[in-house]
């Protein structure tokens, strides 16, 4: 089993094909994520199996100042 998600299974857990479509997913639910040379998302397979049941799936919004 490989350290990281493959990217058949980023776009079968997301629903999504293009990379910029799962990483906006992959944020949407806070799931960490660092991008490869060629713009798709890896995703360490220990930041799923980790995650606590009842943790948030979104995050917060972030407020900027003007």
């Amino acid at each position: 089993m490989s350290l990281c998600l493959t990217r058949e299974e980023l776009t079968e857990l997301s629903e999504r094909e293009r990379p910029s479509a799962i990483c906006r997913w992959l944020d949407k639910r806070a799931i960490p994520y660092i991008l490869d040379a060629d713009g798709w998302p890896k995703v360490l397979r220990s930041s799923l199996l980790d995650r606590e049941p009842g943790a948030p799936q979104t995050q917060e919004p972030q407020v900027r100042p003007v």
